[in-house]
């Protein structure tokens, strides 16, 4: 994995600048393409582009990307080819989620995780394998 972009709406601030500094302290090499004021609203689908933009042209690296209910920044981001973001609420979700789907974005509910939950479920996101087989890559290309 070459970097770990990770992007917030104006919700998503707090998580967001603390799984920053707990992926730093793990050596992650992380690129925050911001917002960074939670008092300046900004529209969820253009931190989903800011992204996926990002994203486009770097295949090895990974994607956070938080909002106040993890579901619109993961629906916006799922609008680009290259991307497949799934919410996950639980570690065994982002591991399973990786497993079957290849992920390469997690998508976070700042209104609805706790924080050290969210690190658990980024380091697993981080952490876990996709499952190569033929069916998994199959179906993982009907939708890329």
């Amino acid at each position: 994995m070459s970097k770990i972009y990770i992007a917030s709406d104006h919700r998503g601030v707090g998580l967001k600048l603390y799984l920053i500094e707990m992926l730093a302290a793990a050596g992650y090499n992380v690129v925050n393409l911001g917002v960074d004021d939670p008092n300046t609203s900004v529209d969820y689908p253009d931190i989903a582009a800011t992204l996926a933009d990002a994203m486009k042209n770097d295949e090895k690296s990974r994607g956070i990307i938080i909002c106040g209910t993890g579901a619109g920044v993961m629906i916006a981001a799922n609008r680009y080819k290259h991307i497949r973001a799934s919410r996950c609420n639980t570690p065994n979700q982002a591991r399973d989620d990786r497993f079957h789907d290849d992920i390469n974005v997690l998508a976070l509910a700042a209104d609805d995780i706790d924080i050290e939950v969210a690190f658990l479920c980024t380091q697993t996101f981080l952490e876990s394998p996709f499952d190569d087989c033929e069916r998994r890559v199959r179906r993982v290309e009907k939708i890329s």
